[in-house]
């Protein structure tokens, strides 16, 4: 029953790594789009999404296949209602990504500091969904720790986009229109690093039992 048992997790695993794979395509294809204006990547963008999603559900019925088929003991009890919670951190991330594809039609990123910080937010947010996987599968609570510590940088870059933003319109008031859509892509990119972040804390929480 064990053995059985073990296979099911380390399906769940390999599901796992997959749906946070396709979470980092979504942003970098996003990002991507924007930067390089590329329209033809948003189709790729909206079918990850949908991807992701079918995910969700398929690792919802196997997460619910384990608590109600076997009969976990509390350590694995706690790595599947983790899981659970993560996948819907994972979904939120693809919903983000897309709302970036949607911006890339109307959104002009030619501002050399934006198109900089937008990249390198969209690095560091890629990095923690990779890295919140990562110790989820090899149940590493340091790598978690690591993914809360690389929030702030997130946060940090957030902010200054914001004041650069302030400064491009008091300078060049005809792109507010455009300056707005700068801020909304850095907003969704600092909450896929929130979301990143939650996953990192489930995996704590998965590990110790402690949720903060």
């Amino acid at each position: 029953m064990r053995i059985k048992f073990d296979m099911q997790l380390e399906e769940l695993n390999k599901n796992m790594i997959s749906m946070g794979a396709l979470c980092e395509s979504a942003i970098a294809q996003a990002v991507k789009s924007l930067i390089e204006h590329d329209l033809s990547l948003v189709e790729s963008v909206k079918y990850a999404e949908k991807e992701i999603d079918h995910k969700e559900r398929e690792i919802e019925g196997l997460c619910m296949k384990l608590l109600l088929q076997q009969q976990p003991v509390a350590k694995d009890l706690r790595t599947i209602s983790s899981a659970l919670k993560m996948i819907t951190d994972m979904e939120r991330i693809g919903d983000q990504a897309e709302d970036i594809a949607d911006i890339v039609h109307f959104c002009d990123l030619s501002n050399e500091n934006c198109r900089r910080d937008i990249s390198e937010m969209a690095t560091s947010a890629i990095n923690m969904v990779n890295l919140s996987i990562d110790a989820f599968v090899k149940k590493d609570i340091e790598t978690a720790k690591k993914v809360l510590a690389m929030d702030d940088k997130v946060d940090d870059l957030f902010i200054k986009i914001k004041g650069d933003i302030i400064k491009l319109i008091a300078e060049n008031p005809e792109e507010g229109e455009n300056a707005v859509d700068i801020v909304m892509i850095a907003k969704y990119l600092e909450r896929i690093g929130d979301h990143a972040t939650n996953i990192a804390e489930w995996v704590e929480f998965s590990l110790t039992g402690s949720h903060e």
